[in-house]
């Protein structure tokens, strides 16, 4: 997988990863307290869909393209779709949020963001697009190790019980790549077990994620479940096939919003064909 995303912005993946951000953050919000969200992974935060990038692949057409034109009725996806239109009609129509910016819209004034960007022409742009932000720290280095060092979040005297950890990694270590989560994460939630954890994997052949499951259901939370969503069948290597978000200590109820929302966006993105599953990992007593 390449791991400039500006090849895949907007794309089936992106959306389900966005709506199932923004959700949390919503759900969080339920309490009053201030929230710290860490973005591992978080490239740029804003690409053009114009671009000779976004062009060459076509993704984002099959994706919020496709979805902006059916705009299926739930509060969650109303959501999305409505932070897509204010970051087009401030940053021009063309446009497209990464996580990072819908991290930036979604909280609030006393919540804080920190978002890591290995690359550094990616970060620097990174940079260029949240330096008026004061909420925003950006980090030109490793997503992983960053969580080593950013948690558990403090400023100052203020220690942040609640947030959102975002991993989202470009997978070019391919099944490698999940060893490193599982002991990113696990190392995490020995810093800071309160906060919510959002790891979003791809899925070409659905044996080889088995094992990954398996590691997750042993990580040190009350609850874990996986959101997924197929638009072609789970027997190819040879393409994403669809996508999944693991979800650590889920919102209450967040399993319902899902349920409601993930049949929505097969029936918007792939028609008759594709799938979709909410499954819990392990759920609370």
């Amino acid at each position: 997988m390449n791991y400039r995303h500006a090849f895949h912005a907007g794309n089936h993946a992106d959306v389900l990863k966005h709506i199932t951000t923004l959700a949390v953050c919503d759900a969080l919000f339920a309490k009053p307290s201030p929230l710290f969200a860490l973005d591992t992974h978080g490239g740029r935060g804003l690409y053009a869909l114009d671009s000779n990038s976004a062009q060459r692949t076509g993704e984002a057409e099959a994706g919020i393209g496709r979805l902006i034109a059916e705009a299926p009725r739930h509060p969650a996806i109303s959501r999305y779709l409505a932070a897509v239109k204010a970051c087009r009609a401030q940053h021009g129509p063309t446009t497209y949020p990464g996580s990072p910016w819908l991290l930036a819209h979604a909280l609030r004034e006393e919540d804080r963001i920190a978002v890591c960007e290995l690359l550094p022409e990616e970060a620097a742009q990174l940079k260029t697009n949240f330096a008026g932000d004061p909420r925003v720290a950006t980090h030109t280095r490793d997503g992983y190790e960053a969580m080593k060092a950013l948690l558990p979040p403090r400023l100052g005297e203020l220690r942040y019980n609640r947030g959102l950890v975002l991993i989202d990694p470009p997978y070019e270590a391919q099944l490698q790549e999940f060893d490193t989560i599982i002991a990113a994460v696990r190392d995490a939630l020995a810093r800071w077990p309160t906060a919510c954890y959002a790891v979003w994997y791809p899925i070409k052949l659905r044996r080889s994620l088995n094992q990954f499951f398996r590691r997750a259901a042993t990580l040190p939370v009350k609850s874990s479940m996986l959101a997924e969503l197929m638009l072609h069948p789970d027997d190819s290597p040879l393409r994403m096939n669809g996508s999944g978000m693991l979800i650590l200590n889920p919102p209450w109820q967040f399993d319902t919003t899902m349920r409601e929302v993930l049949p929505l966006l097969q029936m918007a993105l792939a028609g008759n064909g594709g799938a979709w599953r909410v499954e819990w990992l392990k759920q609370a007593d």
